[in-house]
């Protein structure tokens, strides 16, 4: 007789594991695909078989999984951005040293990377999607975090120093200070909170 729980139980593993093989094979070619690009590569000039070639599978896999390769790209974009936002909603509303260090934490990390989306993202729609998406959340987060600096005040000068905060902790002041001049991380830091410390103060 057999036991038809242990036959259950056997496919809902056999389904599991299968289950997990699959997740982490599409994890492995969303990190072959994010380094393309990481590497050197244009969005236009990654091809389905390199990526195929970095995360160790064929290039029938990744259509199985993603379907083309607008589809990758898209899935790689999103979960960069879930990554981020999780990593940057961390950061305390009204802790100005705790934001800063977040900021900077970020930049070591995503910076150039965000540098090369902004670099492509006059030539190719999905990028100009994707950078536009980052602009939307790094006010989102500059109102966020500096919020309670913003309590109080007027429209007009509430606009102005919301457009300040977006701008002192824009990628390109990072890229200033820590690649063109070539502060070290802790002298960004430092020359950030100088930056944004005036505009904390109340008169």
């Amino acid at each position: 007789m057999i036991d038809m729980k242990v036959g259950a139980s056997g496919r809902s593993y056999v389904m599991t594991k299968r289950a997990q093989s699959a997740a982490a094979t599409a994890e492995r070619i969303l990190d072959a695909a994010a380094g393309e690009f990481e590497a050197g590569a244009s969005i236009a000039g990654i091809t389905l078989e390199a990526v195929a070639a970095r995360a160790g599978v064929s290039v029938q896999t990744v259509l199985r999984r993603f379907g083309d390769k607008d589809k990758l790209f898209s899935a790689t974009a999103e979960r960069q951005a879930a990554r981020v936002a999780a990593e940057r909603d961390a950061a305390t509303p009204g802790d100005l040293a705790g934001a800063v260090a977040n900021l900077a934490d970020h930049y070591e990390c995503d910076g150039h990377l965000a540098l090369r989306l902004l670099a492509e993202e006059a030539s190719s729609p999905f990028i100009a999607a994707v950078t536009a998406a980052g602009r939307a959340y790094h006010r989102s987060w500059c109102g966020q975090v500096f919020g309670p600096f913003l309590d109080g005040l007027h429209d007009d000068e509430r606009d102005r120093r919301m457009a300040q905060f977006v701008a002192v902790c824009d990628v390109y002041v990072w890229k200033l200070l820590r690649v063109d001049a070539g502060l070290g991380s802790e002298a960004y830091i430092q020359a950030i909170l100088e930056l944004l410390e005036p505009l904390t103060w109340r008169t």
